[in-house]
């Protein structure tokens, strides 16, 4: 049996990043995880109520804020805990998120200023995931990991 794994919609294809576009991983690591474990796709800004396309947000603290100024905390909370629930409800262990996302960044996140500063940190889900006791990783380190 496949070992479950959450895993950032967007690194499968999924069209639901703010821009409205994915980022989906090389062919080669699709097949590999494909191949190694149970896929969980989960978004949780999506699942948190944000449309797709919308307006650029960014961690401030403990909070997250669109561009526009737009207080967006509740919505990205939101999400963590669906994603959360996403990881209970199919034993999931282990989490590959979009590195630098408000939501899926582990380890470095955006500052908040919108001018592409990258600061240590977490992104919402990431820091939801972690607490619970769940394995998160970006996408180069779980493949540093995992796959070679």
């Amino acid at each position: 049996m496949k070992e479950p794994l959450l895993i950032s919609a967007c690194l499968l294809g999924t069209p639901c990043r703010y821009d409205g576009k994915s980022k989906p991983l090389p062919a080669e690591q699709l097949r590999f995880l494909r191949e190694h474990y149970e896929l969980h796709p989960v978004c949780p800004e999506s699942d948190g109520g944000l449309p797709t396309p919308r307006i650029p947000s960014e961690r401030r603290g403990a909070r997250v804020v669109n561009r526009a100024g737009e207080d967006l905390s509740a919505e990205y909370a939101r999400g963590a805990a669906r994603a959360l629930e996403l990881c209970r409800a199919h034993a999931c262990r282990k989490a590959l998120l979009k590195e630098r996302s408000p939501s899926c960044g582990c380890g470095a996140i955006y500052d908040g200023s919108f001018s592409g500063t990258l600061i240590p940190g977490d992104g919402v889900t990431a820091e939801l995931l972690k607490a619970a006791g769940i394995e998160v990783l970006g996408e180069s380190v779980f493949f540093e990991k995992e796959y070679e």
